[in-house]
C-alpha cells in the first residue's frame, strides 16, 4: 500500500471536511486563501487518489432505539473460517465493525443492539452459530472520543 504527498493545502482541506463534511467548499475556499474552482480541483484529486472515500450521515443509534454499543472479541473453533465468518458477519446488522486483530482474539466486532435482552439474543442465536469456540464482551457506556483520521502535519512526515 502505497501513501501519498500530501501538501499544506490538502492538509488544511482535510482538516475543515474532516470536522464537517458538509462544509461548502467556498468556505473552505475562503478559509484556505484560494479560489473555490481550486477546492474543487483539490477535493477531485484527493478521491481520484483514493484518500477521500466519499460523504456520510452519522447516525446516532441511541435515537433511533439501539442503547446498547458492545466491542466482542471473537475465538474461532477454526482459524481457516475466517472468509465465512466475515461473509456471515455481514449478513447480521448491528455488526458495524468487524477487525482482524493481533493477540487474543480471532476477530473483533462492534455491535449496537436496542437493549442488553438484544445484545444477549444476538451473540446466543447470531454468533454462537458461526463456530465460535467462545467470545468475550465489552460494553461501551459512552464514546468519548470520536475523530477521523487526524490529519497532523503529513507533509513533513516521511
Amino acid at each position: 500500500m502505497g501513501h501519498h504527498q500530501l501538501d499544506s493545502l490538502d492538509e488544511q482541506i482535510l482538516k475543515l471536511i474532516a470536522d464537517n463534511a458538509r462544509i461548502p467548499f467556498l468556505e473552505v475556499a475562503r478559509a484556505c486563501n484560494v479560489s473555490g474552482a481550486a477546492i474543487h480541483q483539490r477535493i477531485q484529486k484527493l478521491t481520484n487518489l483514493g484518500i477521500l472515500k466519499g460523504s456520510e450521515y452519522v447516525i446516532d443509534p441511541e435515537k433511533i432505539g439501539y442503547e446498547t454499543c458492545a466491542y466482542i472479541g471473537l475465538y474461532l473453533k477454526d482459524p481457516e473460517q475466517f472468509d465465512s465468518v466475515t461473509e456471515a458477519l455481514k449478513k447480521i446488522p448491528e455488526v458495524v465493525e468487524c477487525h482482524f486483530t493481533t493477540g487474543q482474539y480471532d476477530m473483533f466486532i462492534k455491535i449496537y443492539a436496542k437493549n442488553n435482552h438484544h445484545l444477549l439474543s444476538i451473540i446466543h442465536d447470531k454468533l454462537q452459530p458461526l463456530g465460535l469456540a467462545r467470545s468475550e464482551t465489552i460494553i461501551s457506556f459512552n464514546e468519548a472520543i470520536k475523530r477521523q483520521m487526524p490529519i497532523l502535519n503529513l507533509a513533513d512526515e516521511d
